[in-house]
């Protein structure tokens, strides 16, 4: 015997729902009512939502107080979202500059923007992976603006020791820098580690929870520590061999 839909209109199914054999019967849910619902909570929407900055400046006489208010946050929302927009149209990627365009790019960029040159020579390899690994991060944070310069053209004789110069610049100020090799990550410098670096000094917003390099950073205290064990060993056995004079 083949099993009998529980929502069937029987009455041997009624007999089973009435001592609780089987559920209620669902009830078919009305196509009338669940539009009605839909066109309630479109028309929940506010009108100004619908406009442009334009549409919203014509009709403003046209909306009380309470509305006014509410349309001035909804124009600054829109605002910051059209600048959002505008500067990831415009930078987005590493770009190349010369001496002579270091103050208008640099020094003079907007002030709510955060710069990162990079000086470089490129008979320097750290200099390389450093364009390369800022070359990715331009694109993945496109509201920063991400630019190189060829040390030569900016700074005379400047020694290559100093190279990679990564200089970090808002309104104007150079907020952090990272000269030489050392300072830049090293020679295996990863994409990450130097996300990180700008993301510390506030260039960047990284996703990043913790310090790529710290398992090394770790390692490297915990060697020095063992390093300083050994030697007080050393030390305090040098001193027990020690011939007493009386």
């Amino acid at each position: 015997m083949f099993p009998q839909d529980p929502n069937e209109d029987t009455e041997w199914n009624d007999v089973l729902r009435k001592f609780g054999i089987l559920p209620p019967k669902e009830e078919p849910k009305d196509e009338i009512e669940e539009m009605v619902l839909c066109l309630q909570k479109e028309a929940e929407v506010k009108p100004y939502e619908r406009m442009s900055l334009e549409e919203l400046k014509e009709a403003e006489d046209d909306f009380d107080e309470a509305d006014r208010k509410a349309i001035e946050m909804y124009r600054q929302q829109r605002l910051q979202e059209w600048k959002c927009l505008q500067r990831r149209q415009k930078y987005g990627e590493l770009r190349e500059i010369s001496g002579e365009q270091y103050v208008k790019e640099v020094t003079n960029a907007p002030e709510d923007v955060w710069v990162i040159i990079h000086l470089y020579r490129s008979s320097i390899p750290m200099c390389l992976l450093v364009n390369e690994h800022l070359s990715q991060l331009a694109r993945k944070f496109s509201e920063a603006k991400f630019v190189k310069a060829s040390v030569n053209s900016c700074i005379q004789s400047y020694h290559d020791r100093c190279l990679p110069t990564i200089l970090v610049y808002r309104t104007g100020e150079i907020k952090a820098r990272f000269i030489g090799v050392a300072e830049c990550g090293g020679m295996y410098l990863k994409e990450e580690e130097l996300e990180w670096k700008l993301a510390e000094v506030g260039a960047i917003e990284s996703d990043l929870e913790e310090n790529p390099k710290k398992d090394i950073i770790n390692m490297m205290t915990l060697s020095m520590q063992n390093i300083s064990v050994h030697e007080n060993i050393n030390t305090k056995s040098s001193d027990v061999l020690k011939p007493h004079i009386i």
